[in-house]
């Protein structure tokens, strides 16, 4: 029952215990007490309370746990099982309310709070499938809209507004997650546009701002005129909207179809889908009576108007999430259109998706907000405090795409124990950090997505490496590819170059890869194959033996036997066109770049290009990792100038040896050519180590 006071209603919960599998949802004081009349004024008193309680988590480790790690398949049945009891069990009415889901993990310190708005069904289990996780990272409050409340937009955006202005009172330092959903988009760039003072981070998930030229636009249009024996038809209606997705993995109980197939043949009269909605239809009459449905429609309707002639005033963060295959509201343009007026925002698109993307199968919320950046604990992004290890389901979500090119270049990894021996796999990495990584970048970083893989699947090791800037940040329109195409990257933990950055991996006893010779040496000329590109610089020496990291040297070699270049940097600056291009993208380059942009030398020669590559049958490639180079206890040593060039040098030649040593043993390698290694593998399994040279 819903905890009633006199002359206050406290936001505590539509029941107590709501059974949720085998865990239950436990409705939370939301630290604010609404007027009685909130639902009719709007208006609200705020108490501040205590802050719920958090477990603190290492920023460095690995945080798997068996129920963290379930992968929870949700089939339609059960969704709206739970939904209806969520409704049954605040049937006695009362105003909009926050509760807390008690399956979500224990929050780290600091977690910043997320609101999650739902669309017009109001109930607040949109983020089901994403509990355990999100839980890691934020403290999650869901509003759930009763179905006999008939608060007006204006006066939901007073409510959550009354939430974002007590939580930012109590913690003016920390970002408020907003994260709206069709409707609730609305809801959360209202009160965005009505706070631009608050520090507050928006994630819209196909956000209902443009109902023109929509199917909504027809589905309100309908509910104005819908007589109420064309009840059921509504409920037909209704399940494409609230939250049904057009593609969850699983097949529908006792239809046979999956429920792609079923929604396509939703309005076609397809007996077979007809059978199985009639459950559906009476669990969905039951959630949303029609009266209810016609009034979160009209309200929908007030929304879209609403922030329309508002957007100019939105301040905050913003990260949409846009479905290519919404049937609902044209999303790619709306979508877009955002983009443009907003300030500060960015888009991921997912074009295989449907309108209810939280809910899809293969969606996964937390690797998209961590491979976004968008994740942060206080006013600006800290690359290094704020990141997330990611557990063993999130990397083998990220890393599944990559995985061919295990099987293609098969790689080969030796390396150095401290007593000089040398041995096969990765045992002579140390486990514990600082551990400063320093080797040979191949053309176009191909070695990139074998050396990280490996260190995790092996040792649970995230290597953090430090990257270009392009990565990270645009500051115009122009040529440059999108910054999605590097999520995966920022995922991993990968930072923008700079000695802030590189200063707080190391401090972190973080395992941290360098290149020295950057873009130049990943897009080198003909001919220039393994040869190194490194600056007269020797910065980074002396900051690794402030920390005392180990420097392991390494060498890779392969690119020569993936792709021949036809086309190198020198080529395609004698053809006007590329030219051109080259030269356009470049000056993006510098604008974002605060390093090497001015550097003397031949590094400093890095004009942005991709060479034309010609494929080979695929050989292997080969990583040799040296011996460890101990910095502990050296740090007067090298603080000379002096002292730290040697060390500097004696890193660089290490790095040669190893090129030249894996270049030379590389000939003695049966299984070096693709054609050799299938036959091995398919007889021994594709997961099986193929032979390679004796050491």
């Amino acid at each position: 029952m819903a905890a009633i006071s006199t002359g206050t209603y406290t936001a505590a919960g539509v029941s107590p215990l709501l059974q949720y599998r085998n865990s239950c949802l436990r409705i939370t004081s939301a630290r604010f007490k609404i007027a009685s009349a909130a639902a009719t004024t709007g208006r609200s008193t705020n108490s501040i309370g205590q802050q719920p309680p958090t477990v603190p988590m290492s920023n460095n480790s690995i945080t798997d746990s068996t129920e963290l790690e379930q992968t929870t398949t949700l089939i339609m049945k059960d969704f709206m099982e739970w939904s209806k009891a969520m409704i049954a069990s605040g049937s006695d009415g009362g105003p909009p309310r926050w509760f807390s889901p008690l399956d979500c993990a224990a929050p780290m310190e600091d977690s910043p709070l997320l609101l999650y708005l739902p669309g017009i069904d109001g109930v607040g289990l949109g983020l089901i499938k994403h509990h355990k996780r999100l839980g890691r990272i934020f403290n999650i409050w869901c509003l759930h809209i009763p179905v006999t409340d008939r608060t007006s937009f204006s006066d939901l955006v007073y409510l959550v507004e009354a939430t974002v202005r007590s939580e930012h009172h109590h913690a003016p330092r920390r970002p408020i997650y907003l994260l709206g959903e069709s409707f609730g988009g609305c809801l959360a760039l209202a009160v965005a546009a009505r706070n631009p003072h608050i520090d507050l981070a928006l994630i819209l998930a196909n956000p209902a701002t443009r109902l023109r030229e929509s199917q909504l636009e027809n589905l309100i249009t309908l509910s104005e005129v819908i007589p109420e024996q064309l009840h059921p038809s509504m409920v037909k209606l209704l399940s494409v909207t609230t939250g049904v997705p057009a593609r969850v993995a699983v097949a529908i109980p006792g239809s046979g179809h999956p429920l792609q197939q079923a929604v396509a043949e939703l309005f076609r009269g397809d007996v077979a889908f007809s059978s199985y909605l009639s459950v559906r239809s009476q669990v969905l009459a039951d959630v949303l009576p029609v009266e209810t449905l016609i009034w979160r429609l009209k309200i929908l309707k007030s929304a879209s108007s609403f922030v329309s002639s508002r957007l100019h005033a939105v301040r905050a963060q913003t990260l949409i999430l846009s479905s290519g295959k919404d049937h609902l509201i044209p999303n790619p343009e709306e979508s877009e259109k955002l983009r443009k007026m907003l300030p500060n925002c960015e888009i991921r698109r997912f074009n295989n998706s449907g309108h209810a993307l939280l809910l899809e199968a293969d969606f996964n919320l937390v690797t998209v907000i961590m491979g976004a950046n968008f994740y942060r604990r206080g006013r600006h992004l800290d690359f290094v405090r704020d990141f997330v290890p990611p557990s063993t389901s999130e990397f083998d979500s990220v890393y599944q795409p990559y995985r061919w090119m295990e099987v293609a270049f098969n790689p080969v990894m030796i390396s150095t124990l401290e007593n000089g021996n040398i041995v096969r796999g990765l045992t002579g990495i140390p486990s514990e950090g600082p551990v400063l990584l320093v080797g040979y970048h191949m053309m176009l970083g191909l070695e990139l997505v074998p050396l990280v893989s490996r260190l995790w699947n092996e040792h649970k090791i995230v290597l953090r490496g430090i990257a270009h800037p392009l990565m990270f940040k645009r500051l115009r329109e122009g040529k440059m590819p999108v910054l999605s195409m590097y999520d995966d990257y920022r995922f991993m933990g990968a930072v923008p170059v700079s000695a802030t950055n590189f200063y707080k991996l190391l401090s972190s006893k973080s395992h941290v890869l360098l290149y020295p010779g950057g873009m130049r040496e990943a897009l080198h000329r003909k001919g220039e194959e393994y040869k190194l590109f490194w600056p007269e610089q020797s910065e980074f020496v002396r900051m690794a033996a402030r920390f005392g990291a180990k420097i392991i040297p390494f060498g890779t070699v392969g690119e020569d036997d993936i792709g021949q270049m036809l086309l190198d940097y020198d080529d395609m600056m004698k053809v006007p066109y590329l030219k051109a291009f080259i030269e356009e993208l470049t000056e993006e380059c510098c604008l974002v770049c605060e390093h090497r942009c001015d550097t003397e030398g031949e590094v400093s020669n890095q004009d942005v290009h991709l060479p034309i590559i010609l494929p080979k049958v695929p050989g292997r490639f080969y990583f040799y990792f040296g011996k460890p180079i101990e910095t502990a206890g050296r740090k007067e040593e090298l603080k000379s100038r002096e002292k730290a060039h040697e060390l500097y040098l004696e890193v660089k030649s290490e790095v040669e040896r190893c090129i030249d040593y894996l270049k030379e043993k590389r000939e003695n390698d049966s299984y070096r050519n693709i054609m050799a290694r299938l036959p091995y593998q398919a007889s021994h399994g594709f997961d099986s180590e193929v032979p390679t040279f004796d050491l």
